[in-house]
């Protein structure tokens, strides 16, 4: 079975980490969308909302599994029983921050292959820093956000 972790903080989830997720579906027999905590990092949404949303973006996809862990993300591919991390690239500059991570992943887990997907030229712009912004100044996020999480956020208004 080819398992992967599609692993981040999704504060929130965008469009483009839908995509990543989507295409790797089509690759992957599982993909598991986990949200890392990082207890020295302050969230915009809380680990609950997070996980709702992911929920939400993935409640009719069979192959993804949502889930939430500590620590670091090769101990918890290795104890899902992941043979893959799956990362997407929106620029050279998210290349240079992954190599490295990649090269120490190695090292914990050989086993473990990293596979990168390059996103569409379209959803290359949107972070999620951006989108906090936005969303911290009541802009216009259609089109940045997934329809489950516009849905969302309007429910918890």
């Amino acid at each position: 079975m080819k398992k992967a972790i599609f692993a981040g903080s999704f504060d929130p989830i965008t469009v483009g980490h839908v995509e990543i997720i989507k295409r790797g579906l089509s690759i992957f027999d599982e993909v598991i969308v986990a949200i890392g905590i990082n207890s020295a990092k302050r969230y915009y949404f809380t680990l609950e909302q997070r996980l709702e949303m992911l929920n939400r973006c993935f409640a009719d996809e069979a192959k993804a599994k949502v889930a939430s862990y500590e620590g670091l993300t090769i101990e918890f591919a290795k104890q899902e029983g992941a043979n893959f991390l799956l990362r997407g690239l929106r620029n050279g500059q998210d290349l240079n921050y992954e190599q490295p991570i990649e090269l120490i992943n190695k090292h914990m887990a050989p086993q473990i292959e990293v596979v990168y997907l390059v996103s569409s030229p379209e959803k290359a712009a949107i972070s999620s820093t951006i989108v906090r912004e936005v969303l911290k100044f009541n802009g216009k996020v259609e089109g940045l956000l997934p329809e489950a999480v516009l849905t969302y956020l309007e429910e918890i208004k």
